[in-house]
């Protein structure tokens, strides 16, 4: 698995990451049960900090494309997930970012509103 990040793009590390891990998944260059590489090594292979690539990995994780399975490592899902659960899993996300943004419940709602109304 070749993984690359351009430090010059205006897309965040984690983001440029999960893209790239997505792409080897539904390429097929990347297998159910593929194990991935850990946080602190696919870090230092990348030059990231590791909280970056742990966040890529929980937002895969969330968008239903990896597993955790604790102290044994991350792996490539056997099954994809639903929509349903793929939507739920980028409505959690999303919810998580506004809250550590600090954004009111009532404001999260009125935002997604707004988006699917242009």
């Amino acid at each position: 698995m070749i993984l690359r990040i351009d430090p010059r793009s205006a897309t965040p590390p984690f983001d440029q990451l999960r893209v790239q891990v997505i792409a080897h998944i539904r390429s097929g260059a990347m297998v159910a049960g593929t194990r991935l590489p850990t946080v602190r090594r696919l870090a230092a292979d990348l030059v990231l900090a590791p909280n970056t690539v742990a966040r890529a990995y929980k937002e895969l994780e969330a968008g239903g494309f990896i597993e955790t399975r604790g102290r044994a490592g991350s792996f490539v899902k056997a099954a994809p997930d639903s929509v349903e659960q793929q939507a739920l899993g980028a409505a959690k996300t999303y919810v998580e970012r506004l809250r550590e943004l600090g954004v009111s419940p009532a404001d999260t709602v009125a935002y997604v509103t707004t988006f699917l109304q242009n």
